[in-house]
């Protein structure tokens, strides 16, 4: 295989440019000092070379590399719009982001490992996983942000919707549409689902609803294997859209009508959730109006 040409350096545009490597220096930074000549022809020999500026080695330099990281959940819709927010946001303040995947072969613990390494300024995890001594221990020494999560944990700012409210109001729609028994199909173990399923049981026992807690999950094979055999249940409120469509699935795989006899709320009200050919009423966590 040939060898790649190596990249050009700044003492390469000076040569072309017959000046020194300070007033190149200069010119490409914007600086003032050279003469229009010298930065006609410091721009004309870097354009002529295809030189980039190696930005890296520049903020690092300086102690800084702008990158943002983020952990994300890579089978999460709710992730994925989260971090098109984060990259737009990042954008505008001069900043860029590093992602770094959870899934079924990598945990939170890799992804953190590789940001580091990265020299990220900051971490922000989306939905964070660790338990509170990990995610402390981190902020000793990083500045961290957790997303999605209840935590008090010193050093690391939350920023997170009210789960257990947003759960209230689906079961307080589906009182409105005159089921009196209701379930609610669990998540996966974690801080998220619990404050969900607290949310749940406190707005069923608030309105006076017969409640039920099925074990379920994250995914659609979950949600599916959640309300097999489930027939007496008229309305469920599911942990997240995913587990909404294996339960949706699953519901009529048994010949049951949704949603004239069953009703089932998501949440997250990912895109999918909005197609017309699915049309699952879910509790939206949208960042924007």
């Amino acid at each position: 295989m040939p060898s790649r040409p190596s990249r050009p350096r700044l003492d390469d545009v000076a040569s072309r440019a017959g000046v020194s490597t300070a007033s190149v220096s200069l010119v490409l930074r914007g600086r003032p000092g050279p003469s229009d000549a010298t930065r006609e022809a410091v721009l004309r020999a870097a354009a002529d070379l295809g030189y980039r500026a190696d930005r890296t080695a520049s903020l690092l330099a300086r102690r800084r590399t702008q990158l943002l990281g983020v952990t994300m959940d890579v089978s999460s819709p709710f992730h994925a719009e989260l971090l098109e927010d984060l990259q737009a946001a990042a954008d505008e303040r001069g900043y860029d982001v590093v992602v770094s995947p959870l899934t079924r072969t990598r945990d939170e613990r890799r992804a953190v490992e590789m940001l580091l390494d990265f020299r990220c300024e900051a971490l922000l995890l989306l939905g964070p996983t660790s338990s509170d001594a990990a995610l402390a221990e981190l902020a000793r020494d990083h500045h961290v942000i957790a997303i999605g999560r209840r935590l008090d944990v010193q050093g690391i700012d939350v920023v997170r919707a009210a789960d257990d409210v947003g759960v209230g109001l689906a079961v307080e729609h589906l009182a409105e549409l005159g089921h009196a028994d209701v379930g609610f199909v669990d998540g996966p173990r974690g801080a998220i689902a619990s404050l969900r399923r607290h949310g749940f049981r406190a707005a069923a026992r608030r309105l006076g609803l017969t409640a039920y807690v099925l074990g379920g999950g994250a995914t659609e094979e979950a949600g599916q294997a959640a309300v097999d055999g489930v027939s007496s249940t008229t309305g469920l409120v599911c942990f997240n859209d995913r587990a909404a469509l294996g339960v949706l699935a699953g519901l009529r795989k048994q010949g049951r009508d949704v949603p004239g006899e069953v009703s089932v709320v998501g949440y997250d009200d990912s895109p999918v959730a909005r197609l017309a050919t699915i049309d699952l009423t879910s509790v939206s966590q949208a960042t924007e109006p």
